[in-house]
């Protein structure tokens, strides 16, 4: 009788923490698919021209998604690419502007985009919503 009692509360008290969402969810777990925030980090300094708002900078990339519990946060690998665009113009997602912002023709960075400032709650091709970002730049011409 004492364990049927047992059991019912069990049940009754898993019941209860569902219907008010307690008891799982993400509910205030943190996402260990986006850094907290834009994280750059200079691999190699350049000594050429500096990407600055205006000039059209010319880049080489290489993009992961974003994974807490990968080496180095890489986790799936998304794409490897080189492009030019002109800096102020919101021709590229925020994190990646503000990731190239200041580095110099024969640099190299890794930047960490959280999804905030890359493609939020909608994702992208191959990006789910919510995710974060890696990717290493090398910044090649800045005219």
């Amino acid at each position: 009788m004492k364990l049927k009692f047992l059991l019912i509360a069990a049940f009754a008290t898993i019941l209860s923490l569902t219907a008010c969402g307690g008891g799982g969810g993400d509910s205030g777990t943190p996402n260990v698919n986006n850094p907290a925030s834009l994280v750059k980090k200079d691999d190699t300094v350049g000594t050429g021209a500096e990407a600055v708002s205006g000039k059209t900078a010319t880049v080489t990339y290489t993009l992961w998604l974003y994974s807490a519990s990968a080496a180095d946060h890489k986790g799936a690998r998304i794409e490897s690419n080189s492009f030019s665009y002109k800096l102020g113009t919101n021709a590229v997602i925020p994190g990646f502007e503000q990731g190239t912002t200041g580095m110099k023709v024969g640099g190299k960075r890794t930047i960490e985009v959280p999804a905030s400032l890359a493609y939020g709650d909608r994702g992208s091709n191959g990006v789910p919503p919510g995710n974060g970002l890696v990717f290493e730049i090398t910044l090649t011409k800045v005219e």
